[in-house]
């Protein structure tokens, strides 16, 4: 086959997803500061874990990002940036307090990586120093996004279909909601409350 043709091949496979995948728009309201949306799991899908490792650091005694969302199967790499020791736990995965895990206490400059292969809502927090929290939100699908200060939230490139969206917000209570990408678009408010 001539390269051209595969070319040509390729240009019209792009074409055929583009046209098979669209964007999920929306708002969260109801609570100050950012959320999370991300579409559920999809029946008898699964999806390859991702390469890129992001950084959870620790800088300054706060966690940076104070919430970062990530698919499933991502390994994270918890980093020191202090000149003090830190530590990082968490006690449970979403509810199941089995996923609870302890990466230990290191010193500046060093990373631990960690591979989140279960869904659901990590609470970091550092025994060293009490007062640091964040969290990772482990999404069972590569369709998620954190809303602006707003509440406005974009999924990109979702294929066409039904689909379970969830909201989550620190300190309120989890919402889901039904959503239909049809011809490259769906849409989907939440008004979050504790």
């Amino acid at each position: 086959m001539s390269r051209s043709a595969l070319v040509l091949m390729a240009v019209l496979a792009g074409l055929c997803t583009a046209a098979w995948a669209g964007d999920i728009e929306g708002k969260v309201a109801g609570m100050k500061g950012k959320s999370v949306v991300y579409v559920d799991s999809i029946a008898g899908k699964t999806f390859p874990a991702p390469k890129d490792q992001p950084v959870m650091d620790q800088k300054g005694l706060v966690f940076v990002p104070h919430i970062m969302i990530v698919q499933q199967g991502t390994t994270v790499q918890f980093l020191n940036s202090d000149t003090v020791q830190h530590n990082v736990f968490w006690t449970a995965i979403g509810s199941d307090k089995k996923a609870g895990h302890n990466l230990g206490t290191w010193p500046k400059g060093e990373k631990r990586p960690f591979t989140f292969d279960k869904a659901g809502v990590v609470p970091l927090l550092c025994n060293v120093h009490p007062e640091m929290a964040a969290y990772i939100v482990v999404s069972p699908t590569p369709y998620f996004a954190e809303t602006d200060e707003s509440g406005n939230y974009k999924i990109n490139d979702v294929p066409d279909g039904s689909y379970t969206l969830a909201a989550w917000h620190e300190g309120a209570k989890n919402q889901s909601k039904p959503v239909t990408v049809a011809g490259g678009k769906g849409n989907a408010d939440f008004t979050l409350s504790k």
